[in-house]
C-alpha cells in the first residue's frame, strides 16, 4: 500500500505555505491562490435524517492536545490587541499562525490524525451528524487533483453541554487571527472534529484512480 504521504504534502504544506506568502507579501495570482485554497476547503458528504447531503466547508490540522490551550492562550491575546485602526492586525495575527502551526520547526506540535470546521449553517449537514457521525470528505483542485478521506465527525458545541469547548474556541479564533474578530458569535458556530479513518487517492492519475493509502500518517517533516 502507498504512503499517504502526498496528501498530507499537499493538503497541510499548501496551506502553510499559503499563510507564509501571505505574511511575506508574496505576489501570486488570483487564479493559483483560489486553486490553493481547494486544500482548505472539501465537500461534507453526511447522511441521516435530511438524507444524503454534500456541504463545502474549511478546514484545517490541528495541534496536538498537548498544545492546544497554550495555542490557544497565544490567539486569544491577539484577538484582544484588535482595534479597527490597527492595520498591522492580520499581519500579527498571520505571524502567530506561522509560529505555532505553520512554520517547518512547528510541524512537530500538529495532530495529523483529525481535521476541524465550524458549522455556520447548521442545516442538512448539522442535522445528519447529530444521528450518523459517519462522513466523508472530499478534496479537489482542477484539473485532476482529487483525495476522499473516510472517518466520523464529533461535535463540540457549548450552547449545548453547557461546558467549556476548547476545539469550538480554538476554531473560531483561528478563523478570527487574520479576519475581523468577532467573539460574540463563537457560541453561534460549533465545532466538527474530523476523525482521520482512511484516505484514498482519487486523482485522475496511474497512482490514483480510487487507490487506498497507507494509514496512519507519517510524520509530517
Amino acid at each position: 500500500m502507498e504512503s499517504s504521504q502526498r496528501f498530507f504534502d499537499w493538503c497541510f504544506k499548501t496551506r502553510a505555505q499559503n499563510v507564509i506568502n501571505m505574511y511575506n507579501g508574496v505576489e501570486i495570482t488570483h487564479e493559483r491562490l483560489f486553486l490553493n485554497f481547494t486544500c482548505h476547503e472539501p465537500t461534507f458528504i453526511s447522511n441521516g435524517p435530511a438524507g444524503l447531503n454534500g456541504s463545502v466547508k474549511g478546514v484545517g490540522f490541528m495541534p496536538k492536545d498537548e498544545y492546544l490551550e497554550e495555542t490557544l492562550e497565544a490567539f486569544m491575546g491577539h484577538i484582544k490587541t484588535y482595534d479597527p485602526e490597527d492595520k498591522t492586525y492580520g499581519k500579527r495575527g498571520l505571524e502567530l499562525l506561522i509560529k505555532y502551526m505553520y512554520a517547518e520547526e512547528a510541524h512537530h506540535r500538529m495532530d495529523f490524525t483529525k481535521l476541524g470546521s465550524l458549522e455556520m449553517a447548521k442545516k442538512q449537514s448539522w442535522e445528519n451528524y447529530q444521528v450518523n457521525k459517519e462522513a466523508a470528505l472530499m478534496f479537489f483542485q482542477p484539473p485532476r487533483i482529487s483525495y476522499k478521506l473516510k472517518g466520523t465527525v464529533e461535535i463540540y458545541d457549548e450552547a449545548t453541554s453547557g461546558k467549556r469547548e476548547l476545539y469550538q474556541q480554538f476554531i473560531n479564533a483561528m478563523h478570527d487571527m487574520y479576519h475581523t474578530p468577532d467573539m460574540s458569535r463563537w457560541l453561534s458556530y460549533p465545532a466538527y472534529i474530523f476523525r482521520i479513518e482512511e484516505i484514498y487517492d482519487n486523482s485522475a492519475t496511474p497512482n490514483g484512480f480510487g487507490k487506498r493509502l497507507e494509514y496512519p500518517v507519517p510524520e509530517v517533516k
